[in-house]
């Protein structure tokens, strides 16, 4: 009898509970609607991989080519370049991305004034809101041929450099604006991470004739270094993600030696080149190391920060 008066309060309490959250799952609906529509149905257009895709046959007419579309993509004259050339740019602004805002939240924590460090934040933080499109037109004035940097270059008596058409300059453009405009958020992460070192280990190192260095090396860092290492895993399913948007705003036909990425690879062959079947296979083989990555970056962030999404 008790197991049965216990079903319909049950039933009863989750009605109850659904009846107060019925209108934030009507607040889910334009998400999960955009959701599906953008991210998920797309995905049906990955067959086009395995076929010699044409527009005027539609994925049903047009004829498979089982695993042929990869073996072209291996076979690309420039397909492992452009593997060199991401991993050297995400590699790189990885690193730079953690150890340039490391680097600054230290620097602010050590600032006395409240006023100049908040301003300092702000000062930090601002270029995180802008977008590739503008922080592009931005870049593209200031290194073109006739622009200020070249400029200042001919003032000070030295010649001109195309920066923007240099396969020396252009990588190295590319990963410190992406540090600069995204370095503010991570800086603000390790600021938080500071604060909550117990302020007490400092006052005991300080005591024992420790200076500052000696406290940010073996008390700060050792303290936030999990924040860091974590934030370090979770960035390894972007490895193979350089920044298609930075670096199609920016690149041209002179610097695709050394700019050219696979987003980039992708978005030529399919939109430009029209070869669409090829450009599906890149894009899968990307994306399916890509989930892969993430799938073993989350794995480790759970078992050793016991970091969860859900």
């Amino acid at each position: 009898m008790g197991q049965n008066k216990g079903k319909p309060q049950t039933v009863s309490t989750k009605k109850g509970r659904f009846r107060r959250e019925y209108p934030y799952y009507l607040m889910l609906i334009p998400g999960v609607a955009f959701t599906l529509v953008f991210s998920y149905l797309p995905m049906f257009g990955l067959v086009m991989a395995f076929q010699d895709f044409s527009p005027l046959k539609s994925f049903s007419g047009s004829p498979w080519v089982a695993l042929q579309n990869f073996k072209d993509m291996l076979a690309l004259p420039t397909f492992w370049s452009v593997v060199r050339n991401t991993l050297l740019i995400s590699v790189s602004k990885i690193i730079l991305r953690l150890l340039v805002p490391l680097v600054l939240a230290l620097l602010l924590n050590e600032v006395l004034s409240v006023k100049f460090k908040r301003m300092a934040q702000t000062v930090f933080f601002l270029p995180y809101f802008l977008s590739w499109a503008v922080v592009g037109g931005i870049l593209r004035s200031l290194f073109q041929y006739d622009g200020m940097v070249n400029g200042m270059l001919m003032s000070l008596g030295m010649e001109r450099i195309m920066f923007l058409g240099s396969n020396t300059w252009f990588p190295i453009i590319a990963v410190i604006s992406d540090v600069w405009k995204d370095m503010g958020y991570n800086m603000i992460i390790f600021l938080a991470a500071i604060t909550n070192v117990d302020p007490t280990l400092h006052e005991s190192a300080a005591l024992d004739g420790a200076n500052r260095w000696n406290q940010i090396w073996h008390i700060t860092l050792p303290s936030i270094r999990p924040m860091v290492v974590m934030l370090l895993v979770l960035s390894l399913g972007s490895v193979l993600s350089a920044g298609m948007e930075q670096i199609l705003l920016l690149y041209n036909p002179m610097v695709y030696e050394s700019a050219d990425i696979i987003d980039t690879l992708v978005y030529r062959l399919g939109l430009v080149n029209h070869q669409w079947s090829l450009s599906a296979a890149v894009g899968l083989m990307k994306s399916v190391i890509s989930f892969i990555l993430v799938v073993i970056s989350y794995a480790i962030a759970t078992k050793r920060f016991d970091y969860q999404v859900f």
